[in-house]
């Protein structure tokens, strides 16, 4: 006979426990991650930036080797119609540009798109996006460092006559045992990272103004070598090596989102951060197509194929002297030096916001009380990066930056549409305009990108993917902070 009176029988504690699925799509807070922002261990990140040094760390980040290195390899893929190839990725940037700055308005943390990810898609899908963004920032300081050796060495040959032997400036399988130049730029990177936040912006502040004075001056002397000859066959290898040149290209875009890395060390991240994302990207497109103009108007774009230091090399053929070459390769390693330290620094934010989050060890969110940085973390990551830099082509490294970077700026547009749709009524700084419309855009411009790089990059970027997952489910599933406080989760 039913007892009506007594109270409804407990369930057995196992059928409480989530499932799988609902482990694998838990979501962060964003109001939770938001208030232990610059929060680490045994000390708190120190917020000094403000607008101007956001916007000159994601110059500094996005304008070096992608312009000065990789811009020789792009033009034999689409002959004159670069330009086109530039516009292409710049378009694909933007879009996913506008996310990264509303995101970055709403959740102004150090994360990056891993932190967006979290609060809108879930923990495993934030593990994919801060594991592509280990590959974006970690190999993309290394093929940045890569490059840094090519000008170095033709600055050396202009001023004292010497180069640096191949066998030490080149890895392993391009003649080389070890690429030392490229480790020693990391390590010096480093140095500077170790001192303080403030202390390393105002470097990297110097030398972006003489970047962009080295491109001025690059496009004032190349159009004086301008033939307008070289743009009579604009389009020889038609839309299709337009689009694997916009696929190399992008990397050149790399890094405009530095900035959202720097959301728990800035003074005003809800109004700055969006402000800096969209300046950087209108000041580097704009550096961009023109010096990508003038290059090939001043070199048939046949004769860019096999060569190294592009820029400085036109240089010396339109004034028939090597002064002005020298002077650009002088402006090339200052200007690639502060790639290094600029992505060198988001690849350590957001590693340790995944160390907050549990998902990596804990060494990683150690924050030094005197200087207010991740000391630890900073020394681990530059260790790796100076190996890969030291061991890897720089062709290889810059297809695999790529594809990662554009894996991440996809699930950024994804999250602004989902955030939109679960929390409309959340103050937002800067909002995406026509609705998804843009997002989705950028979606797409990510995914024809992708999709326009070769086989064995998509092979490479499988097998890094499979590690990474192998070791979320191992280790950062395991020890996930949100798994031990189900509380939180909304």
């Amino acid at each position: 006979m039913l007892d009506h009176g007594a109270p409804p029988r407990t369930p057995p504690l196992e059928t409480s426990v989530p499932g799988l699925g609902a482990r694998l799509m838990r979501r962060k807070p964003v109001e939770a991650l938001v208030a232990e922002g610059g929060q680490g261990e045994g000390g708190a990140l120190r917020r000094s930036l403000g607008m101007w040094q956001l916007t000159m760390i994601s110059i500094g980040a996005t304008l070096g080797t992608g312009i000065f290195v990789v811009l020789g390899g792009a033009v034999p893929k689409a002959g004159p119609a670069v330009t086109l190839a530039f516009v292409i990725a710049g378009l694909t940037a933007l879009f996913s540009a506008l996310s990264y700055a509303e995101l970055a308005g709403t959740i102004p943390v150090a994360g990056s798109s891993y932190s967006y990810a979290y609060a809108t898609m879930g923990e495993l899908v934030a593990w994919v996006c801060g594991w592509c963004l280990v590959l974006e920032y970690g190999v993309s300081v290394a093929a940045v460092a890569v490059g840094w050796g090519e000008y170095l060495n033709e600055l050396l040959d202009g001023t004292i006559g010497v180069t640096i032997p191949d066998v030490l400036s080149s890895a392993p399988g391009e003649g080389g045992v070890i690429n030392l130049p490229g480790l020693i730029v990391v390590m010096l990177a480093m140095v500077f990272l170790l001192g303080g936040a403030r202390e390393s912006a105002v470097v990297n502040t110097i030398m972006v103004g003489v970047k962009i004075v080295t491109l001025v001056i690059f496009c004032a002397i190349g159009f004086m070598g301008f033939k307008s000859g070289n743009y009579k066959d604009f389009m020889p290898l038609g839309m299709t090596g337009v689009g694997a040149a916009s696929a190399s290209l992008f990397f050149s875009y790399i890094g405009f989102d530095a900035a959202s890395t720097a959301g728990e060390e800035a003074k005003n991240p809800k109004r700055d951060l969006p402000r800096a994302i969209m300046l950087s990207l209108l000041i580097v497109t704009v550096l961009y197509v023109l010096v990508a103009a003038v290059a090939v108007g001043a070199w048939n774009w046949k004769e860019f194929a096999g060569s190294e230091a592009t820029l400085a090399a036109i240089m010396n053929d339109v004034t028939g002297q090597t002064f002005w070459g020298t002077m650009l390769a002088a402006g090339a390693v200052i200007s690639i030096a502060s790639v290094v330290l600029t992505v060198l620094y988001g690849q350590t934010r957001i590693l340790f916001a995944m160390s907050r989050d549990g998902l990596v060890p804990k060494a990683f969110g150690k924050v030094s009380g005197k200087t207010g940085t991740p000391r630890v973390n900073t020394v681990i990551v530059s260790l790796f990066c100076g190996l890969l830099a030291s061991l890897i082509p720089l062709g290889k490294l810059v297809d695999a930056t790529s594809i990662g970077t554009l894996f991440a700026f996809g699930l950024v547009n994804i999250a602004v549409i989902v955030l939109r749709y679960t929390r409309p009524d959340m103050p937002r700084t800067f909002k995406v305009a026509l609705g998804p419309v843009f997002p989705v855009l950028g979606f797409v411009f990510c995914a024809y990108n992708m999709f326009s790089l070769d086989a064995v990059t998509w092979v490479v970027f499988g097998v890094w993917m499979a590690v990474g997952l192998v070791f979320y489910f191992l280790y950062g599933a395991r020890r996930s902070r949100l798994a031990s406080e189900p509380a939180q989760e909304k």
